[in-house]
């Protein structure tokens, strides 16, 4: 089947889809609208924060969740709050879902979610966007290079889907307007909470227990100078697992000087599976082990590409690196928001060699990581998830 006949078989089933839930929403629109907030979300942590926070101020409205099989939400399905499967097989939970869509008063996603291109909320229903990355290195939504090779179906599809949100939230004034291009939004249409999940950089406990979780498992990081490793997923890499930097190189230099690699792939990425009996006391793979906090809040040096991590990263005014050894051919595909080498709070590198020079001589200099984080979580003080809250119960 040639790459178009695929392309359109897709359209097709996404179309049946889209249809299905446009005939069930409108059915169940025509129940009453209850006191009730319904999640959709495919993270988790932004939900998880917000919910916390109506439990914290006793918020008298009935929670669902729907939530992907990806989301790190922990929450209870207890009868008053409930919690379903969302775009999965089980046909029933589906229904359900619509269900609770149609009838809550309050929606909050933290994903892009095509369904909404299907429906059409009633006006006392208020829909927010709690977008799952604090900033944004690559460019997303209608400013994505990539929305050129989409059929014009999907194109549409996508602008009816950013029309559907009443409000976004940012932590940032930069973010607000990256979200205005990306969503093709008014300013009017921007909420300054700061991104709730971000209250944990300022929570003394949270932290505490965070650590305390990776040195329960590994206890002898303690008195390591731990880095940490977390590249953006790249489709070409998903199957090959192959992985950029030269491990073996980092073992012979660095082991005898303390150094622990804790190695974050994305989940989907099949890497070896022995590298830590291959690199012992040096390489430690965390991916799905730990929630991405308790690593960072562990980690002495960062070590990323063009992923989201250090706009969280900076809240703690550590070093980081930044290993884009695929510079030119990410900024071709991806597109940027910013000039990329002179924007990041750290030094760019392209090869092992130069990563292990500026390993021996991190800049702990926190100008540079201070006005980063400045510019990116102005709004994000510790109160994100109350501000929201606040918003939009009372």
């Amino acid at each position: 089947m040639t790459f178009y006949k695929l392309l359109m078989a897709k359209e097709f089933a996404i179309g049946i889809y889209l249809f299905c839930f446009k005939v069930l929403f409108s059915i169940f629109k025509l129940f009453p609208l209850y006191d009730k907030t319904t999640f959709v979300t495919s993270f988790g942590d932004n939900c998880q924060y917000i919910a916390d926070e109506m439990d914290k101020q006793d918020i008298s409205v009935q929670k669902v969740f729907l939530m992907k099989s990806s989301s790190s939400i922990q929450v209870k399905d207890d009868g008053e709050t409930i919690v379903l499967p969302f775009e999965s097989k089980n046909i029933s939970a589906m229904i359900r879902s619509i269900y609770h869509l149609a009838t809550s008063k309050w929606i909050i996603i933290d994903n892009y979610f095509g369904f909404l291109s299907a429906i059409s909320f009633k006006k006392q229903v208020k829909c927010v966007q709690v977008w799952h990355a604090a900033g944004a290195v690559k460019q997303f939504g209608a400013k994505d290079p990539s929305i050129k090779n989409r059929s014009a179906g999907a194109r549409k599809r996508f602008f009816e889907v950013y029309g559907k949100f009443d409000y976004v939230t940012a932590g940032s004034e930069r973010m607000s307007e990256i979200y205005q291009e990306s969503f093709q939004l008014p300013a009017s249409h921007i909420l300054r909470t700061g991104i709730p999940r971000t209250d944990f950089f300022f929570n003394d406990e949270s932290k505490r227990t965070a650590r305390n979780a990776l040195l329960a498992k590994h206890p002898e990081l303690e008195h390591k100078k731990i880095m940490l490793y977390a590249p953006t997923f790249r489709n070409d890499g998903l199957n090959n697992g192959e992985i950029a930097l030269d491990l073996e190189l980092l073992y012979k230099e660095l082991k005898g000087e303390n150094y622990a690699l804790l190695l974050k792939l994305h989940p989907a990425v099949k890497a070896e599976h022995d590298l830590q009996d291959k690199f012992p006391g040096f390489i430690y793979p965390v991916n799905s082990d730990f929630h991405v906090n308790q690593l960072l809040i562990s980690t002495d040096l960062l070590i990323t590409d063009y992923s989201s991590i250090p706009f969280e990263f900076s809240f703690l005014g550590r070093p980081m690196i930044f290993f884009a050894y695929d510079l030119e051919k990410y900024v071709q595909e991806r597109g940027f928001w910013e000039d990329y080498s002179s924007s990041m709070p750290g030094p760019v590198v392209s090869t092992t060699e130069e990563l292990l020079r500026k390993i021996r001589t991190a800049d702990h200099s926190s100008m540079k990581i201070a006005s980063f984080n400045q510019k990116w979580n102005e709004y994000s003080t510790g109160n994100s998830s109350r501000n929201l809250v606040d918003f939009l119960y009372k």
